[in-house]
């Protein structure tokens, strides 16, 4: 009998767990337009920092290297130059698709 009271309230508590997972939160509040400008400005203000500091690390590891490579006496590899595409030109109106050609058979083999 202490077993069926035991999975009765087990039951009951996984029954109650599940409705209240699906329950409706409410809508946040609407943003202050002003907080919302200053969040902007902050986070691309920590990015423009962030940045300088990856450039700075990557300046201090080359410099490390080659500084290593002289200390060795070996060559110092010449960087790789990065080759970045042109900008993209606007798209022109694509001129009209001509038919599809239907293609050739080609000829039968002789067995």
């Amino acid at each position: 009998m202490n077993n069926r009271k035991i999975a009765a309230l087990v039951a009951t508590l996984l029954a109650s767990a599940s409705l209240s997972v699906h329950a409706k939160l409410p809508p946040p509040p609407p943003a202050d337009p002003a907080k919302v400008e200053a969040k902007k400005k902050a986070d691309a203000e920590a990015a423009e920092k962030g940045k300088a500091a990856m450039a700075a690390s990557q300046d201090k590891a080359v410099k490390n290297f080659q500084d290593n490579m002289k200390k060795a006496k070996k060559p110092i590899p010449k960087p790789t130059p990065i080759a970045t595409a042109p900008a993209a030109a606007p798209a022109k109106a694509a001129a009209p698709a001509a038919p599809a050609k239907a293609p050739e058979k080609a000829p039968a083999k002789k067995a």
